[in-house]
């Protein structure tokens, strides 16, 4: 059986070896790097499962180098380690492609949790998804296995945590689904940051939408949300 294989970017090198050592001690496979300023030919090489990327480096920090990930493989998961814990931190992390967000300092098994929910989930979207023949959402159409949304002739390059919640909601067409449903299935637990974390992919969802009038994720107070598709 071949093993995961985790990207993690990290200078401080002895909390590095520690969280290296322990990965590895629950039979993934760790590349790690202090900086990440060749990135981009180790990804190619090196082919990880997932990203593991420190905020605060030397010389690029990780929400650059997840951009540039992101542009080399936008189905590959990342997640970032960071102290800085502020809406506005989280808000660019996810804009700059990640789809988790832990904060310093954590403890093992909370990553590791999260690194298997994670690919659990990637694995769960790319086995339904066996075509590429779309799924139409009013007049934009969403390829969920090539992580894209097509509407006005344009493509918008997703990451794999929006690409999960617009399969939801391609899902619910006209239909109603609970919060805690939606926090469970993505993120495996309805915890106040990932909630936090929702609300930010909600915005950028209904931002996505707003090229057709007719749809709207309506938001129901104490439940969740109606999504509308005129």
């Amino acid at each position: 059986m071949h093993k995961t294989k985790i990207l993690y970017v990290e200078d401080e090198l002895y909390l590095g070896k520690i969280v290296k050592e322990s990965l590895e001690s629950r039979d993934f496979e760790v590349k790690m790097l202090s900086d990440g300023l060749n990135i981009l030919p180790i990804l190619e090489s090196f082919q990880p499962h997932i990203c593991v990327l420190d905020v605060m480096l030397p010389k690029k920090d990780g929400f650059t180098i997840g951009q540039e990930v992101r542009e080399k493989r936008p189905e590959l998961p990342i997640i970032y380690l960071t102290a800085k814990n502020q809406l506005a931190d989280v808000v660019k992390g996810f804009n700059s492609g990640g789809n988790d967000y832990v904060k310093k300092p954590f403890s093992m098994e909370e990553l590791i949790l999260r690194i298997n929910n994670i690919l659990n989930l990637s694995k769960q979207q790319t086995s339904a998804n066996t075509n590429d023949q779309g799924i139409a959402i009013g007049s934009l159409k969403f390829l969920p296995k090539k992580y894209e949304l097509h509407f006005n002739g344009e493509v918008r390059k997703l990451s794999n945590r929006e690409a999960q919640l617009l399969h939801i909601f391609a899902n619910h067409q006209n239909q109603s689904i609970g919060r805690k449903e939606i926090l469970m299935e993505v993120w495996g637990d309805d915890s106040i940051f990932n909630s936090r974390n929702l609300d930010v992919y909600i915005k950028k969802i209904r931002g996505y939408f707003k090229s057709d009038s007719h749809l709207e994720i309506v938001t129901l107070k104490g439940y969740g949300y109606h999504f509308v598709v005129g």
